[in-house]
């Protein structure tokens, strides 16, 4: 007789634990544990290993012919295939995250699109829905303009349902919608439960191993911005990406955190239109269209993100403080880091920015961590404080350090190659690169400095 056991597990990071608890030990979190009852099949047993399964299986040489070599498969969206490293590897198990309404399920539906309409001979995909019907998701394609012969839907949640339809339809691509909705009868939890994605997610990775189809999962964010479940349903799959944007702006960036089979840096660029997203092959172009001539506090970096270089533009506006602490508004950059820079310029430019309010803006509603922008944002600062604008032609590269020296950057020739090809001639880097720059046109002005007092006299 099938007997039940009751435990306690952490929604936040799948902790177990047979009694209730206040607070999780692993995580840290309070008020997060909810009873699950998994029905047990009997008694655990110690089961041996047969011999003649040790013997089916074999240890094989990496640089052995005997292994296969496993060849990409392009989407069709160029954007996509450079995140994931040139393609999707057969049989991988990809999660996509995002805000909501930031365009998740519109690039699924054009990827599945676009898969079956490359002319490669594979074609056949299947998109799994948990949260809307058949006919809402025909609607939504007839909307787009994506209607194809070879893209099959499905409205189900149960797993095992979901499963018989794989082996059925055989796709060599399919999509997940959400899988915070999927259901295993098996277990007791309600959909989107700590134990349901796990173990949903669980068996979708072993139909992806077995059959080599190529799985997409659709996973909701938490007021966080980090994937709804378990921390775990990050290390089962091969691959992260997070689409990043505001609903406010037209861009979208798909960003990948973690890649099996490729770079974990890469960024993919796309635009929201009418007619769904579209990709924006020259990113630096297009953010740097409506730059303020010769106004104060706008300044051009150039940032890497992954082995693509992009130019945007930062915005700093320092006026006067009206309260009693002096505010410091910032959008597409670290806090902290600007709050430290400005902290840096205090002590060594003796600027008097403890009384002055900092708001400071990326253009485009992009997201910028790298320190290699830190003298850019040094500049824009000092232009807005000073009231002088940058040289339109100017572009500052450099890592700042606590005692105002400005430090060398990686991957300087690419940066510099593509402002070069955005009409920029002049270059403010650190003293470290120039050894490491090959040589130039004679147009180009590349001028090395040591500390942020000698970067702000020559970028204003």
């Amino acid at each position: 007789m099938k007997k039940t056991e009751t435990i306690f597990e952490c929604q936040l990071c799948g902790y177990q634990t047979p009694k209730w608890m206040g607070r999780c030990p692993d995580c840290g979190k309070w008020d997060c544990f909810v009873e699950n009852s998994t029905v047990l099949s009997g008694p655990a047993r110690r089961r041996g290993v047969k011999k003649k399964d040790i013997e089916a299986i074999k240890a094989v040489l990496l640089d052995s012919k005997d292994i296969e070599n496993i060849k990409r498969e392009k989407t069709g969206i160029n954007e996509l295939d450079r995140t994931l490293g040139g393609g999707i590897t057969p049989g991988s198990l990809i999660l996509l995250g995002g805000d909501p309404g930031i365009g998740k399920s519109t690039l699924m539906l054009q990827v599945l699109y676009a898969f079956s309409n490359n002319g490669n001979g594979r074609g056949k995909v299947l998109y799994i829905s948990g949260e809307e019907s058949t006919s809402q998701i025909r609607l939504r394609s007839k909307r787009l303009g994506l209607i194809s012969s070879s893209v099959f839907a499905v409205s189900e949640i149960d797993i095992d349902i979901i499963l018989s339809i794989v082996e059925k339809v055989k796709p060599d691509i399919m999509v997940i919608d959400s899988i915070q909705t999927m259901f295993n009868k098996d277990i007791s939890s309600v959909p989107g439960s700590v134990i349901q994605v796990r173990e949903t997610a669980a068996r979708l990775m072993i139909a992806a191993k077995k059959s080599s189809v190529s799985i997409f999962l659709i996973g909701h964010v938490t007021k966080e911005g980090a994937i709804a479940g378990p921390k775990l349903l990050e290390h089962m799959v091969d691959t992260v990406l997070y689409f990043e944007g505001d609903k406010n702006y037209i861009f979208r960036i798909l960003r990948v955190v973690k890649n099996r089979f490729g770079s974990a840096n890469e960024i993919g660029v796309f635009e929201m239109r009418e007619k769904g997203l579209c990709e924006v092959s020259n990113p630096s172009a297009l953010f740097l269209s409506q730059r303020p001539k010769s106004a104060s506090g706008s300044v051009v970096i150039a940032s890497l993100e992954g082995t693509r270089p992009i130019l945007i533009e930062i915005q700093a506006l320092v006026s006067a403080t009206n309260f009693g602490s002096p505010r410091r508004t910032i959008l597409g950059l670290d806090h902290n880091r600007v709050a430290l820079l400005a902290a840096v310029m205090e002590k060594r430019l003796g600027t008097r920015l403890i009384g002055s309010d900092i708001f400071m803006n990326v253009t485009g509603g992009i997201k910028i961590d790298e320190p290699a922008v830190d003298l850019g944002i040094i500049a824009a600062i000092a232009s807005s404080y000073f009231d002088k604008p940058v040289r339109s032609n100017a572009i500052a590269i450099g890592e700042i350090g606590l005692t105002g020296e400005v430090r060398a950057v990686s991957h300087i020739d690419i940066r510099i190659a593509e402002a070069v090809k955005m009409g920029f001639n002049k270059f403010i880097i650190p003293a470290g690169n120039l050894k490491r720059i090959k040589k130039q046109d004679k147009n180009i002005n590349i001028v090395g400095v040591s500390t942020i007092a000698e970067a702000v006299d020559a970028v204003l």
